[in-house]
């Protein structure tokens, strides 16, 4: 493993879901509270970034080309030569106080995502799964939703309530889920966007942690990977062989820490031993 190398100063105010795009071989991630998307290009160097119609709280890549992006009242598609967000799929009509965070895709293609209290006093954070046009609620009653993730056998799904450091899993099958349980609870930090690799092993970002906490399939915790800054908020695995581990992070709440930590916000890179699962598309 290297030691975290930032790679993009961009002090975002809640940098958040680090996805890697094989086809085009980048990353894109979002900008939160600042309302932007960004793509960054390891090849080149090069670095982009679009305005979000509001809070942003993922992009993913979908089968089309697209992304598709949750945003503060529904889904939206990201037309990614136009540069364009166009709604398709309003989300939470009936709770207006509420705005989507973390995404995931699994291998079928369906996204699953969660909401949240866009002022995190409620509990009216959901996790939902879309797939082909059809979008049903799986869970409630959350405080900060974060991910979630599968096993790399599909029969395990992750999901965080980040405000009750805790990291929840799923009897996972065929888009259905039972038998809820805490699988974890983080003690040094709130367990924030969870990723996986390919030998099953758990990393969740710590904000207010310093880092990425391993977790194995049993539920113990087996390590960290120490970042420079104390809000790490997602790590997801990237490149070629899928060992660049690329980092979120954020000021959020910590604006007071930004002369000692003045990298707050930024994304660091760490190169690591086994590699994390393949990104799956959409399927629209």
């Amino acid at each position: 493993m290297t030691e975290p190398v930032l790679i993009w100063d961009l002090q975002a105010e809640l940098g958040e879901g680090p996805v890697w795009d094989a086809a085009r071989s980048c990353v894109w991630f979002v900008d939160i509270k600042g309302r932007r998307l960004h793509r960054y290009v390891p090849a080149s160097g090069e670095k982009t970034s679009w305005d979000a119609p509001d809070q942003i709280g993922f992009a993913l890549p979908a089968e089309d080309g697209s992304l598709i992006c949750g945003v503060r009242g529904g889904l939206h598609r990201f037309d990614v030569e136009a540069g364009d967000f166009s709604l398709f799929h309003p989300v939470e009509v009936d709770r207006p106080q509420n705005r989507l965070n973390d995404g995931f895709v699994s291998p079928d293609g369906a996204l699953w995502f969660g909401s949240m209290d866009d002022s995190e006093t409620e509990t009216s954070g959901a996790l939902y799964r879309w797939f082909r046009g059809e979008l049903e609620r799986h869970d409630d009653g959350y405080g900060v939703t974060n991910g979630p993730c599968l096993s790399p056998d599909g029969r395990t799904l992750y999901h965080h309530d980040t405000l009750a450091k805790t990291i929840l899993a799923f009897d996972h099958s065929d888009g259905v889920l039972s038998n809820r349980r805490v699988f974890a609870v983080t003690e040094d930090g709130y367990a924030d966007g969870p990723s996986m690799d390919a030998e099953g092993v758990l990393h969740v970002g710590l904000f207010s942690g310093w880092g990425v906490a391993r977790f194995a399939p049993s539920g113990q915790r087996i390590g960290t990977i120490r970042l420079p800054v104390q809000t790490v908020t997602k790590a997801a695995f990237g490149g070629p062989d899928l060992r660049d581990l690329y980092c979120t992070t954020a000021w959020l709440g910590n604006a007071d820490k930004r002369i000692e930590q003045p990298t707050l916000g930024g994304l660091y890179h760490v190169r690591v031993q086994t590699p994390g699962l393949p990104q799956s598309l959409i399927r629209l």
